[in-house]
């Protein structure tokens, strides 16, 4: 059984375990975010934590949540924690009072259907932010 919780980043545990889903999903292809910004949910398999999520304030897109990053572990991969996580964050932004949420991929195949599946829909920042392939991602909320 899956469940997923929003957790408060700010508490050395939690940011102890989102560090370690961090290096274990990403390993060294991506820079390890500030835990204490924004928002972040943990997934758990039982007791034990499986995949995670976080969103910041947009600092692109007008009255936006920014989803920064998803994890999940290879093992617990195809159980759609992504896309439960993905529900988990927009109703969080809804309640933060946010219009949309914005997020980017570059190079995953995967996460880019994840974000089709979710609803998101490609769009052309005013002032991208990615590398020249990246694909960027929207959904309006409200």
């Amino acid at each position: 059984m899956y469940r997923i919780r929003e957790v408060d980043g700010h508490d050395d545990e939690v940011a102890d375990t989102l560090t370690d889903l961090h290096r274990l999903t990403f390993f060294d292809g991506a820079s390890m975010p500030e835990f204490d910004l924004g928002h972040w949910w943990l997934g758990f398999h039982g007791a034990n934590p499986i995949a995670f999520a976080g969103m910041v304030p947009s600092t692109r897109a007008h009255n936006s949540g920014y989803f920064c990053r998803v994890g999940v572990l290879k093992k617990h991969c195809g159980n759609a924690l992504q896309l439960r996580l993905t529900r988990a964050l927009e109703s969080r932004a809804s309640r933060n009072g946010w219009s949309s949420v914005v997020s980017d991929t570059t190079d995953n195949p995967a996460s880019a259907n994840n974000f089709i599946r979710a609803g998101y829909r490609l769009y052309q920042p005013s002032y991208p932010w990615g590398y020249p392939n990246t694909l960027y991602w929207r959904k309006s909320i409200r």
